[in-house]
């Protein structure tokens, strides 16, 4: 396929498959952000699962600094080791943010509000949307969280889960 033809991508299901991770990501996304379009992109890695899975297409659309809240999922640039997350607000320092990926078991670096590019608006699996994680419940994972219970809840809950699907 010539490249005129091809749609942009940031990944390409083949042999010549291209990835962007780090800071050419989160400069696209903020560039994207910036013309008030929602970027979407397949996540990759396993620290937010189970709310985000590995492979899972998420919506990520520009935020207004006050409408931030505790237990929003946010994409992080950190610009000093290049990297690029997509963790969930867990308590509020000062000016600064704690932020944590759901399946971490502490959490990262405080963020400041400029290093916080967009924000989760949506997820999606095998072509389902997902809801749970960016409703109302995610005040709730978050205290789970700030409170060192919820990986204990989930590994629980996939525990009952073996027991009754056995």
């Amino acid at each position: 396929m010539k490249p005129e033809k091809m749609k942009p991508s940031l990944r390409i299901q083949n042999q010549n498959e291209k990835a962007l991770s780090g800071k050419a990501l989160a400069v696209l996304l903020a560039a994207v952000l910036d013309k008030g379009i929602p970027f979407r992109f397949k996540a990759r890695g396993f620290s937010m699962s189970p709310m985000i899975q590995d492979g899972d297409v998420i919506t990520i659309c520009s935020f207004h600094p006050e409408a931030l809240h505790l237990g929003d999922v946010v994409a992080i640039f950190y610009a000093r080791t290049e990297k690029f997350v997509v963790h969930r607000l867990i308590d509020r320092k000062g000016d600064f943010f704690i932020v944590k990926g759901d399946n971490n078991p502490g959490p990262d670096e405080q963020v400041s509000q400029d290093q916080i590019v967009g924000r989760v608006k949506r997820i999606e699996r095998n072509g389902r949307r997902i809801h749970f994680g960016l409703g109302k419940e995610r005040y709730v994972i978050a205290w789970l969280m700030r409170n060192r219970l919820f990986l204990a809840l989930i590994r629980k809950s996939r525990m009952i889960k073996k027991v009754f699907d056995a």
